[in-house]
């Protein structure tokens, strides 16, 4: 019995030491340094209105209303549903696919006014990977810009701007696609109204 003690207490040893490095120690330095060097994005980047949390700039959310930028498509839960990130699996050749990228299809000609032989850029009509996408295409912005002026009673040049504006560039000027930040835009489109 002796001999196995003298066995287990180096190994207890071990698991109590490599829990306290990794499952206290790397997470409190991973944590201080965060908050330190980069305060905002470890924090959830999180925008603020009048003193209230309105969202993340990582994180998509649903807007119907016509004076609006809407999102792609979410396959997130019942959509948007943070807890329930992901894409819908189906594969590209999956008649349910097809039949949904067709109705949004019609449904996004339709709500900005376009023709029904239009091109409609493939994320107004297709989910993200994580279903919570905060980005849509340049052209999805600016295909919207005219419902959004309508609806908002602005010149479709002004819409057009905070769109420019509100562009992101590829990270380090190479990697991923420009992008415009949905809620970011909506945003600045509310403040041109107040």
């Amino acid at each position: 019995m002796h001999a196995l003690f003298r066995q287990l207490r180096p190994a207890m040893l071990m698991v109590a030491v490599f829990t306290a490095m990794t499952g206290v120690a790397y997470p409190l330095l991973v944590t201080a340094v965060s908050q330190l060097a980069f305060s905002d994005h470890a924090n959830g980047s999180l925008i603020e209105r009048g003193g209230e949390v309105v969202g993340s700039r990582l994180i998509g959310q649903p807007f119907t209303s016509p004076e609006y930028l809407h999102p792609r498509p979410s396959a997130a839960g019942d959509g948007y549903d943070p807890s329930s990130s992901g894409a819908s699996n189906l594969a590209p050749t999956s008649p349910e696919l097809l039949a949904a990228v067709d109705d949004r299809a019609v449904a996004y000609r339709r709500e900005n006014g376009l023709a029904v032989d239009a091109e409609v850029p493939v994320d107004a009509v297709t989910a993200s990977g994580s279903g919570l996408d905060p980005h849509i295409s340049i052209a999805n912005a600016r295909l919207q810009a005219a419902r959004v002026a309508a609806a908002r009673g602005l010149d479709v040049d002004v819409v057009l701007g905070v769109i420019d504006d509100h562009t992101d560039q590829r990270a380090f000027g190479l990697l991923g696609e420009p992008g415009v930040n949905v809620l970011v835009t909506n945003l600045a489109l509310d403040d041109l109204s107040d």
